[in-house]
């Protein structure tokens, strides 16, 4: 990417951070729970918040 804004940037990082802190969360939910679905459900969250912030480290 070029012409990238530092504002822009920050929010990039911003987003990373968060999504990677999502994914940690639901992690640690889904080792807690006992129901398989939910277990499953908060694994595939965590998933897919992981892959969103992999995504966006990739479009730098």
């Amino acid at each position: 990417m070029t012409g990238i804004k530092q504002s822009e940037l920050n929010w990039i990082r911003e987003s990373v951070s968060g999504h990677q802190m999502m994914s940690c969360k639901l992690n640690g939910y889904a080792n807690q729970v006992q129901d398989p679905q939910i277990k499953q459900m908060l694994n595939k969250a965590s998933t897919e918040a992981k892959q969103a912030a992999q995504n966006l480290i990739q479009m730098l």
